[in-house]
């Protein structure tokens, strides 16, 4: 896997450990990779200094996999940024690139790569690429963020069809406000209960819990489930702009229900419930 020795990488590593799983996580700073894996016993997790945007060094990465350990049965394309941010007229191009060099060319190399070894051992395999909610809307991440992970969605729903018939599935996870220290770099509490104001799941959303999906995705007994991405968000996406809240007309708070007819003429009925 990739960018696995912090925030939601890290906590992927350890539930794939307590699953059974050998892991060689790459990440691009050793000395992270070192205190991190520290306390795994060295027969469980191999950590390799990997720059996702370089060819060479993913290639690397999958073949430390086999050397260590065998064989390659799950890639996890994890590793990521924030990004370039700022007004779009004010974007630095280099920014925006580089960006894109890990989001999107890092999950791009881990698929190639991964496939490449599964296709030569035989069996098939599983991708999980981590997405995001940004990618689905405007206005939830910084527009390189966004665009790069809409990108990895659509390269995952694409190649989950091209790879079926070699039994390669790719999924998706797509975290919300997932609390790690990437997420709280310039922040405070207020931020995180700004963040839970508009969660549906009044809990925080912690890489523990994008890890529980990942380990689902990466297992092969989910055979028939392939070009999927699951939310790992709370309920955000689900509730999409939750306007009829915001508006003050949500029937669940009005304490209403019945049949709205339009302007089809038709008389509507409303309904008042008891407290």
């Amino acid at each position: 896997m990739t960018g696995g020795a912090s925030g939601i990488g890290l906590g992927i590593v350890e539930r794939l450990v307590a699953d059974g799983w050998k892991v060689v996580a790459g990440d691009i700073n050793p000395v992270t990779l070192e205190q991190a894996f520290a306390s795994f016993d060295a027969g469980d997790v191999a950590g390799v200094g990997c720059d996702v945007s370089v060819e060479d060094d993913v290639a690397r990465l999958v073949a430390t996999a086999v050397e260590r350990f065998g064989r390659l049965d799950c890639m996890v394309n994890n590793a990521g940024i924030s990004g370039a941010f700022g007004p779009i007229h004010e974007l630095d191009v280099a920014h925006w690139d580089f960006t894109f060099a890990i989001l999107a060319r890092g999950v791009f190399l881990g698929t190639k790569h991964a496939t490449r070894q599964f296709l030569a051992q035989g069996g098939g395999g599983s991708i999980v690429n981590m997405c995001s909610i940004a990618a689905w809307d405007g206005g939830t991440g910084p527009q390189a963020y966004s665009a790069a992970k809409a990108a990895v969605q659509n390269l995952t729903w694409s190649t989950a069809a091209e790879l079926a018939a070699h039994r390669i599935r790719v999924n998706a996870v797509a975290p919300g406000s997932v609390i790690t220290p990437m997420w709280m770099k310039g922040r405070d509490q207020s931020h995180v209960d700004q963040a839970l104001a508009l969660q549906p799941v009044k809990e925080p959303t912690t890489s523990a819990h994008v890890a529980e999906a990942v380990a689902f995705l990466a297992d092969p007994e989910p055979a028939m489930i392939t070009g999927t991405c699951v939310a790992v968000d709370g309920g955000i996406s689900a509730a999409g702009t939750d306007l009829a809240r915001r508006l003050g007309n949500n029937p669940g708070a009005l304490r209403i229900s019945g049949l709205n007819m339009g302007t089809s003429g038709a008389k509507s009925v409303v309904n008042v419930l008891d407290s």
